[in-house]
């Protein structure tokens, strides 16, 4: 009887200079399949080997140069056209890769009950009860003007949706 392996686990029997697929390179930087093919057409300095049917094969330094790039725009903030400049440059070959940053996960909300709203909160806050009290009400004065801007800028959007395309 043949025992079948999980891919997680052929993944891991797999050399460190072994081809890997477009579904190993996504799930081991955590990037939908159609990212890596847009980062293709983006960054020509990335190219898979292709086989019959198109399917890609991605070498080690192909790996590495995507985790370089979704390093910088995901966790450095480069925008493609940057990022592009530096691999122009070459300022990407020798990048240390950081190791993926992960982020808590929001605590689930208890059934039924939603987002709360920040104006309570407000609320709470009492301008009278620190030992600076000019700095405290400041505060209480930004939040409070933030908080209004924000709802003014979901109203606008909310317009902005509702209205109707306008034929050409």
């Amino acid at each position: 009887m043949v025992e079948r392996l999980d891919p997680a686990a052929r993944r891991a029997m797999k050399s460190a200079a072994a081809f890997r697929t477009i579904s190993e390179v996504a799930e081991e930087l955590d990037v939908p399949q159609h990212v890596l093919r847009f980062w293709e057409s983006k960054f020509t300095q990335v190219k898979p080997l292709k086989r019959g049917g198109g399917r890609r094969y991605y070498r080690p330094e192909d790996v590495m140069l995507l985790r370089r790039i979704r390093q910088c725009l995901y966790q450095d903030g480069y925008t493609i056209k940057g990022v592009q400049r530096l691999l122009r440059e070459g300022a990407l070959k020798h990048m240390p890769v950081a190791p993926p940053v992960q982020e808590a996960p929001a605590p689930p909300l208890p059934p039924g009950k939603a987002k709360p709203d920040p104006l309570p909160l407000l609320a709470a806050i009492e301008p009278g009860r620190s030992h600076a009290p000019d700095k405290a009400n400041e505060l209480h004065n930004v939040i409070a003007e933030v908080v209004r801007e924000l709802s003014d800028l979901r109203d606008v959007l909310r317009r902005g949706r509702e209205r109707p395309e306008r034929k050409r």
